[in-house]
């Protein structure tokens, strides 16, 4: 299966857009079958609503990220090495003379792992890839890299530059770990990425400690968490992308397959 075609199957399961299908399907049996129709539509938009509720969106972030927890042992933990997770990227930043940048989601693993390193001395090691054959992108590794080097003043001792996936940022940086006779690592990324990311990272024999970031749950109840809004619904979004991820690995280790 091709990257693109992953990528369209993946957002046509996904809210938003798997909403709007179910929608589109109501409205088109209103009239030969209007209470199915209105059920179809109606539970579309009523899912769509709660999605972009604070609530909806703290229902789904909430549970996710307290499978993990935020990092406290930095000067006891016995990690050999620090391990950053790519995130998305910004394509042509012209503040930046049109080079790639680290998208925010990134920019705050990298500043989180900047962190750590000061108050552990620890090697770095970023993963992430999605280059393109024609070279009109580069691995995200390179500009998370640069991005440590002349924004947060740490070096990088190793990159991944191949990897397209969480699975492969685990195996690929594992190969890297291993030629050092490191297995003990700080991994670092999202507090809802987390969960899927340390069961890969163990698969492939490494010893994770988890030093997760950017906890979105949690917060207090008010009204105003009635309102929709896209920032709820983006929260939404990532946590049942995370939540599918979790559910698909638990099918596929159920019968003896490991996920990929």
């Amino acid at each position: 299966m091709t990257t693109d075609l992953q990528a369209l199957l993946r957002e046509m399961i996904l809210p938003p857009a798997s909403l709007f299908v179910l929608l589109a399907l109501g409205l088109m049996l209103w009239s030969r079958h209007p209470r199915l129709g209105r059920l179809f539509a109606g539970g579309a938009v009523a899912a769509l609503y709660v999605l972009c509720t604070g609530f909806g969106a703290t229902a789904l972030v909430t549970p996710l990220e307290g499978r993990t927890r935020p990092f406290t042992g930095a000067k006891d933990s016995g990690a050999q090495a620090i391990v950053v997770l790519a995130a998305g990227r910004v394509e042509d930043a012209p503040e930046y003379g049109g080079d790639e940048q680290p998208d925010y989601i990134a920019l705050a693993r990298l500043r989180y792992a900047a962190r750590l390193h000061r108050a552990t001395g620890l090697p770095i090691l970023v993963s992430g890839g999605n280059g393109t054959e024609d070279g009109r992108y580069k691995s995200k590794a390179l500009a998370m890299e640069r991005a440590l080097r002349e924004e947060f003043a740490v070096p990088v001792r190793w990159l991944e530059t191949a990897s397209a996936n969480t699975a492969q940022n685990a195996a690929f940086s594992a190969r890297i770990l291993e030629k050092e006779n490191l297995r003990r690592i700080l991994l670092v990324t999202d507090a809802m990425h987390m969960p899927r990311s340390v069961i890969e990272f163990e698969r492939h024999g490494m010893e994770v400690i988890a030093a997760p970031t950017v906890f979105l749950g949690g917060g207090t109840l008010s009204p105003m968490m009635l309102l929709p809004s896209a920032e709820n619904l983006r929260r939404s979004y990532y946590a049942m992308y995370e939540w599918i991820g979790l559910a698909w690995y638990a099918a596929r280790n159920s019968i003896g397959r490991p996920p990929t």
